[in-house]
């Protein structure tokens, strides 16, 4: 896996992004409750803070819990809430260990169809429905991983064309797209509540 993203904005954590498989799946874990670019230049301050130019699941997993979320407690910090972020990445990792080797990759390079893809997105720590479909998309869109069926099993996020997700995000003008839909959808969704409430 070696392609160019633009989700973070910065070139460096870019450039952890499209090369590391570990590193993109760590990114749409943080990503909630926090700008998406805060969220994806996350794996970049860990791995730095590691003092590594990549991460390792075998060492995260086994990294002590209150270091590590103290790793990410430092300023600037790699989430809102980075104690709770810290346990849910050793949770990933941990899984990852257990289930593929620590070889992050090893989630999709084989899977024979978009939903068995899906299936195994989600059996991941801290990846419900929606996520596992958003990072499918980023997979099949961006990151060239396309078993038949990716894009139904992607949802409305498979869609081509549509600025929905961090599936979609190329650069500024993208970004710009994504984050004024999902201002939409938060408009919308708090207008159904209130009409909800007066009756």
């Amino acid at each position: 896996m070696d392609v160019t993203l633009r989700i973070a904005q910065d070139p460096d954590a870019d450039a952890l992004l499209g090369r590391s498989p570990l590193a993109a799946l760590v990114g749409m874990l943080l990503d909630q409750q926090i700008p998406m670019e805060w969220a994806f230049k996350g794996p970049a301050t860990i791995a730095q803070r590691l003092g590594a130019d990549d991460l390792d699941a075998h060492e995260i997993a086994a990294y002590d819990p209150e270091a590590f979320a103290a790793l990410l407690s430092g300023k600037p910090a790699v989430h809102r809430y980075p104690g709770s972020m810290a346990q849910r990445i050793q949770q990933l990792c941990q899984y990852l260990v257990e289930h593929y080797d620590g070889d992050a990759e090893a989630v999709w390079r084989d899977a024979g169809s978009g939903r068995e893809l899906l299936k195994r997105l989600q059996e991941l720590p801290g990846f419900g429905k929606q996520k596992a479909q958003i990072f499918l998309a980023l997979l099949g869109k961006q990151l060239g991983v396309r078993p038949d069926g990716w894009q139904e099993a992607a949802g409305d996020y498979g869609q081509p064309g549509a600025f929905r997700s961090v599936a979609d995000i190329t650069g500024p003008e993208s970004l710009a797209k994504v984050r004024a839909h999902k201002q939409e959808m938060k408009a919308a969704a708090k207008a159904a509540k209130a009409a909800e409430q007066e009756k």
